[in-house]
């Protein structure tokens, strides 16, 4: 065979071979790229179940940031910081064992742990990825654990597998001021009273989620949902005359003042708000508590008796602390009542304005002798001289000429025997706690004329007496005025909620006027700010049993007189006295305290401008028809 033939015959079976490894080649990436495709399309969720089991996962709560309660100015009365937990991952430190000293000795070093425990708890955790080592350590402390771990680091051994999970813990920083109105929560964010427990779902937020594994070298391929935070509630509260209020009642309690310690009684109250609009501005009762330690005794208990309490009994004086006594408390309110009845007469008609009452000192209804205030009498008196002495005997009189039929429906129009709704928690009904016109009788009529034999709240009272002296308009007492995102938006707003009308505006004329010589001339004197015209009216309600000698005094107020701006309550449930029917004592209060908040709002002295006292217009001579529509 000649070369060239060869040659040709060489080519020939080198192409043939290099065709069939082409063509195994081709055959066997055809194979692979259809077995492929069938695990993809038959098996491949079972392969990539395989392979993230393999892989280590986390799932990490965000927590949200519970809002902030603030007052009318901004100031924050309740907020949540941040706090951390300390994590240990034994499962990646005990994979890096050149960074075990190092990392245990930072731990040691800055949280001052005991160095043998923490390598116990990494032996005998081994596989653990979420061990907590501290809770609630603070931000400083986190801080300082970093720059210490830059300062040890190196490229063989440094610190590794500690990590921080943030949470956030619930802090009151003015501790027991307006305890009652703001509240406390417990764990979980839930609110337990005041303020926290209302508006509970507005002040939470959603808790947000880190998903994710950790690789081999602890780096974290992660997906963030972000927390979305709880609303700010902006209150009505005026932190300002919040503490005016406070300190006032506690030097009346327990404070030194004057080289005198205070007087003290079971239970004090103050209400001051706006009666044009319900605006709370202060709501305080004593005694109270620290909301940082909602359960701390240790201020009005000894050691030795805290321990010899059960915990029923404990528990129980928890709940009498943590009640606040303007909304959840009843009580007869006395001679605080009587300008509703006179209201009520001269409103309707029934009664003109000019009338005059003689005062034995005492009435015979029903078969009962029901005294006055005065056991001898005031003589002759004008409706305008029975509410400035306070006169039973007159007051009376007048239920007899109003009737149980009006007399019980204007009760329903001022809002006794109904809640006022304020966005408080726990406010006490009174339905049961008041006459109908089917079981009141003569003497209940008589009695509840002078505010006894019938329960109202402080809240419910103040809200009815802002009526009679803004020109009958009965508002919604409350304590939210705004709502805010976590950005700062106003999310809602809660402005002056005008529910209906009580009385007319002449008749509300009268009522000034009345109030105004009574504070001038009347019970309510010892109430009077220098410089200022003030209206107010006292009360001393006896309690059950009668007899007892157990009273509840009490002065509900407001400046100036002809263009109220301000209305206190004040309540002194039994003083620590022998003879405890001293209005003078609320009326001593509530001037304390009006002294310094009347020009803290740029209310100034009115007492010798023109204009200035109330001034009287005929009474129209019936209202019913307006008001009931008959």
């Amino acid at each position: 065979m000649s070369p060239k033939s060869k040659n040709r015959m060489f080519k020939r079976t080198i192409n043939t071979k290099l065709m069939v490894v082409l063509v195994i080649i081709f055959a066997a990436l055809l194979f692979l790229v259809g077995r492929i495709i069938y695990i993809q399309m038959v098996k491949g969720e079972r392969y990539k179940r395989i392979v993230l089991n393999q892989q280590e996962y986390s799932s990490i709560t965000i927590p949200y940031k519970r809002g902030d309660i603030v007052d009318r100015n901004g100031s924050i009365l309740a907020t949540s910081a941040d706090v951390y937990n300390v994590i240990l991952d034994c499962k990646v430190l005990n994979a890096k064992s050149d960074c075990i000293d190092v990392t245990m000795n930072a731990l040691a070093e800055v949280f001052e742990l005991d160095e043998h425990e923490l390598r116990n708890k990494l032996s005998e955790n081994k596989t653990s990825q979420y061990l907590v080592l501290l809770k609630k350590v603070s931000f400083d402390k986190v801080r300082e654990f970093d720059e210490y771990k830059e300062s040890v680091d190196t490229k063989k051994s440094y610190v590794t597998g500690v990590w921080f999970e943030k949470e956030y813990i619930r802090t009151y920083p003015y501790g027991s001021l307006a305890a009652n109105v703001i509240g406390f929560i417990t764990s979980g964010n839930e609110g337990v009273t005041g303020l926290e427990k209302y508006y509970n779902d507005t002040l939470n937020g959603i808790n947000g989620r880190q998903y994710g594994y950790l690789d081999s070298d602890n780096d974290y391929q992660k997906n963030i949902i972000n927390p979305t935070d709880g609303h700010t509630l902006c209150t009505t509260l005026d932190i300002n005359v919040q503490m005016i209020v406070e300190q006032k009642i506690k030097e009346f309690n327990d404070g030194l003042k004057d080289g005198e310690y205070g007087l003290g009684s079971k239970n004090t109250a103050v209400m001051v708000m706006d009666p044009n609009s319900g605006e709370i501005y202060a709501m305080a009762s004593y005694p109270t508590f620290d909301l940082n330690a909602p359960r701390d005794l240790s201020a009005y208990y000894s050691e030795e008796q805290l321990d010899e309490m059960e915990d029923e009994e404990k528990l129980n004086i928890l709940n009498d602390l943590w009640n606040n006594f303007c909304v959840t408390s009843t009580y007869e309110p006395g001679s605080t009542a009587k300008p509703f009845t006179v209201a009520t007469g001269l409103d309707m008609g029934k009664l003109t304005g000019n009338e005059t009452y003689y005062c034995d000192g005492y009435e015979m209804v029903g078969g009962h002798k029901i005294k006055c205030v005065n056991h001898s009498g005031h003589g002759v008196e004008t409706i305008e001289q029975a509410i400035n002495n306070s006169c039973n005997d007159a007051l009376m009189q007048m239920s007899r000429v109003i009737g149980v039929d009006a007399f019980t429906r204007y009760q329903a129009i001022f809002g006794f025997g109904k809640k006022t709704n304020i966005d408080l928690p726990g406010e006490a009904r009174t339905d049961s706690l008041i006459y109908t016109i089917d079981n009141m009788n003569a003497a209940s009529l008589a009695t509840n004329a002078f505010g006894q034999n019938f329960n109202c709240t402080m809240v419910q009272l103040a809200a009815a007496f802002s009526s009679l002296i803004n020109g009958g308009n009965y508002y919604r007492p409350h304590v939210m005025k705004e709502c805010w995102t976590a950005e700062g938006r106003v999310e809602e707003q809660l402005d002056s909620y005008l529910i209906r009308q009580t009385i007319s505006e002449e008749t509300s004329r009268y009522l000034r006027k009345y109030l105004y010589t009574t504070v001038q001339v009347g019970t309510g004197h010892s109430a009077k700010v220098d410089g200022y015209t003030m209206g107010g009216k006292t009360g001393t309600a006896e309690k059950l049993p009668r007899g007892n000698k157990k009273y509840l005094v009490s002065f509900i107020g407001f400046a100036p007189a002809n263009n109220p701006k301000l209305l206190i309550y004040v309540i002194i449930d039994e003083p620590n006295l022998e003879n405890q029917a001293q209005s003078s004592l609320a009326t001593g209060l509530a001037k304390e305290i009006m002294s310094e908040i009347l020009p803290y709002f740029n209310i100034y002295p009115d007492e010798d401008k023109e204009g200035s006292v109330p001034t009287l217009t005929p009474p129209e001579e019936d209202y019913e028809e307006d008001i009931f529509g008959n």
